[in-house]
């Protein structure tokens, strides 16, 4: 079987094919030669290039892979080609078995439109938006006068939080429908855009189904997704809680009708909004989910076996009545980010140091290991931490414990504000929404290292012996080494850099994908200046005074590094 991805997931799948005795086939970017799902994989076919389009979504080079290698299935993993009808049913033309549901399903839930039609025609509502994919931005304009703002402007063909924004009211528009689809067409390969209502509190509930050939489809529990930053999910967890058992039984009979209203086969998720104890239909993915480990914890089914024994033909050997939920798990995504001030900037680097936690209920599941390099060209998802307790309280004192047994060095990681969302009383008492991490969380205290690169030649280790009254402690920190130096720079909420002196730097490696001003023009404070793309997201980086334009020193489609001074403004 051939794994049409890369990272963590790849790992994940590997690890399946291995226990089933399925001969694993991993294909790999320049990039990502030596990556950990190479060296675990069986075999590994070079795909060349450094960027997803040059290597994961080249779908000749895939195909001519598949042929190479005589592989007689192909799983999509998630992200790339999970979501993509063409491929899929190019992969079926050539006799060759899709991990995933048909092309025809793929293509009504993977495009959001017909997506909500078809969950309309069985009975299940969302939240009010448009069935017609967005022209121009007249037509948000028009939407908004009947429904009012904030608005969620999405890509049809997306999920993950990928190619969203949202717009508080008209002068944002145009800027928000170019970037998501900038953001839909790098990551999914398609720039369609639709909207809708963007709740104000609302909770992020979704549902795990599974389909099988024979015309039984279950639901296997709910997932609280509500912890999250740029509308991507940081934290995960199984069962939802604080929900009525009607609701949450409501929740999984919507599920499965709209899994079966378009002929479902496989795994596959169908997302709720949940607000003042009613839910609306979002999306459904016709793929794994990144947080199914916390399903597979509290049920004890193998979500990607399942899979894998359902794409044979082989018949669920369970009921609904079967299905039972055991404790409470929890789902960390550490991500190579720096939260500091909850700027959640990209943080591309090595990890020069890296060790994962272990213990009773304590699971990783990582795509990279100590020495490994996270490259700005794909998404900085390391590893996902899954913590199981017999109850809620007891999942979330294991996953703390466990996030601080993490010893990472090289680049930051969402780990510090991980920690800080799980021992925030909002949390306990289930106050937290999908707006709660930007909008709540303070996160003003997260500075450790913000200001100093994570070089060998700037950073050197001290240890020492102390002593508080009578009672020894072991210290050691990563602190400048004073012989060599250091070299700052800032980092602010907008992803802008600089130091109050009209040198505007980017505070991260990535590629410039717009420049918003022409020399001679003046700016304030705060205005965008570029648009910066690392790992897949955009990061707008913004003047810090006001002044002229003088230099710009980049254009779109220039890559930058750290520090890189890209604009100088003239601030007599």
């Amino acid at each position: 079987m051939l794994v049409a991805n890369r990272g963590e997931i790849a790992v994940r799948v590997i690890r399946a094919c291995r226990e089933l005795g399925i001969q694993s086939v991993a294909i790999f970017s320049d990039l990502d030669r030596n990556s950990l799902h190479t060296r675990l994989a069986d075999e590994a076919y070079a795909l060349g290039g450094s960027t997803a389009a040059e290597s994961y979504l080249d779908i000749p080079k895939i195909l001519q892979i598949i042929e190479k290698s005589g592989a007689n299935a192909v799983h999509p993993g998630y992200g790339f080609f999970s979501e993509n009808a063409e491929f899929a049913e190019q992969i079926t033309e050539k006799g060759i078995i899709f991990i995933g549901p048909p092309p025809d399903a793929i293509r009504v839930m993977g495009d959001k439109i017909s997506a909500r039609r078809a969950a309309e025609k069985v009975g299940v509502s969302g939240v009010p938006g448009t069935t017609d994919f967005i022209e121009d931005s007249s037509e948000v304009i028009e939407f908004a006068r009947e429904h009012g703002y904030p608005i969620a402007i999405k890509a049809a063909y997306g999920g993950g939080g990928r190619g969203m924004k949202v717009v508080h009211g008209e002068g944002e528009i145009q800027g928000a429908i170019d970037s998501a689809k900038r953001e839909a067409i790098a990551y999914f390969g398609r720039g369609e855009l639709y909207m809708e209502r963007y709740l104000t509190k609302p909770r992020h509930i979704e549902v795990q189904i599974l389909a099988d050939s024979h015309g039984k489809t279950l639901h296997l529990g709910t997932r609280d997704c509500s912890a999250q930053r740029r509308h991507q999910k940081l934290i995960e967890e199984a069962p939802a809680s604080g929900i009525d058992a009607d609701i949450l039984q409501s929740m999984g009979e919507a599920a499965v009708a709209v899994a079966e209203g378009c002929d479902y086969v496989n795994a596959g998720t169908v997302e709720f909004l949940f607000e003042n104890d009613a839910f609306y239909y979002l999306e459904m993915n016709t793929r794994l989910q990144v947080e199914h480990p916390v399903t597979e914890m509290v049920t004890g089914i193998d979500l990607v076996r399942q899979q894998l024994l359902i794409a044979q033909g082989e018949k669920l050997q369970f009921s609904q009545e079967d299905i039972e939920i055991s404790g409470h798990a929890i789902e960390v995504r550490i991500n190579a980010e720096n939260p500091a001030g909850g700027a959640f900037l990209p943080s591309p680097g090595k990890l020069k140091k890296f060790k994962v936690p272990a213990g009773f209920g304590t699971r990783w599941d990582g795509g990279y290991e100590e020495g490994d390099e996270i490259s700005q060209f794909y998404d900085n998802l390391i590893g996902k931490l899954v913590c199981w307790g017999e109850n809620r309280e007891i999942a979330t004192a294991r996953t703390v414990r466990a996030l601080d047994e993490f010893e990472v060095n090289g680049l930051h990681t969402t780990i510090p504000a991980d920690r800080a969302i799980l021992i925030h009383p909002d949390f306990a008492n289930l106050e937290h929404s999908t707006k709660w991490v930007e909008e709540v969380l303070d996160l003003s205290a997260l500075s450790t290292l913000d200001l100093i690169d994570l070089d060998d030649e700037e950073l050197t280790e001290r240890s020492a012996v102390i002593e508080v009254e009578g009672k020894q402690f072991n210290v050691s920190m990563w602190v400048p080494d004073s012989s060599k130096g250091t070299r700052r720079r800032a980092t602010s909420t907008s992803g802008s850099s600089g130091g109050g002196d009209g040198k505007i730097s980017v505070p991260m490696q990535g590629t410039i994908v717009k420049v918003s001003v022409q020399i001679g023009d003046e700016v304030t404070p705060g205005e965008v200046l570029m648009v910066l793309e690392a790992m897949k997201m955009e990061n707008n980086v913004t003047s810090d005074v006001a002044g002229k334009v003088a230099e710009i020193h980049v254009a779109a489609g220039d890559s930058v590094g750290a520090g890189d001074v890209v604009l100088i403004i003239d601030m007599d």
